[in-house]
């Protein structure tokens, strides 16, 4: 009888290793699980609905701000089309006798096409200049070959064509 009595008491050995061994399986994989969710708990030990209210109430927010920002923005961008902020100038010799190309054009607009074209035409004796008013990229009054090449510069806001300064 005392085979017996041992052999039964190595299994119940056996078995309580195991069992032993199995709980300490359990128990660091309880320690990864509480370490990956812990944010779940946030700053103190409130239950998971608690801390998710809590995300959702934040998430709220911020998303009022971004939509406060985006409101913004969209503001910003329409009061950015109406500055005059394509500009192109054209200078060019308007008398044959003048050298130097002290005569110009200078377009300014908006994005919409609303602005002016200013004309200084230098002769030897004088100088004059003139404005035109530009709306929806036309003017009402004729524009000269330098004044429509510069509200095309302006316009597409590139270089003039060859022969002439921006």
């Amino acid at each position: 009888m005392s085979t017996i009595a041992l052999i039964v008491a190595v299994v119940a050995l056996l078995v309580a290793l195991g069992a032993a061994g199995l709980g300490w399986v359990a128990h660091q994989r309880h320690q990864l699980i509480q370490r990956r969710y812990a944010v779940l708990w946030g700053e103190g030990e409130a239950d998971v609905a608690t801390v998710l209210a809590q995300q959702a109430r934040r998430m709220g927010a911020e998303r009022a701000r971004i939509d406060a920002m985006e409101r913004t923005v969209a503001d910003l961008r329409g009061d950015l089309a109406q500055t005059l902020q394509h500009v192109a100038v054209v200078r060019y010799d308007a008398f044959g006798d003048m050298g130097g190309r002290m005569s110009f054009s200078a377009a300014v607009i908006d994005d919409n096409g609303d602005g002016v074209v200013i004309s200084s035409i230098h002769a030897r004796g004088e100088s004059r200049t003139y404005a035109k008013g530009i709306v929806g990229g036309g003017s009402d009054t004729a524009l000269t070959p330098e004044e429509q090449q510069a509200l095309a510069a302006a316009r597409d806001d590139s270089s003039p064509a060859p022969g002439a300064d921006t």
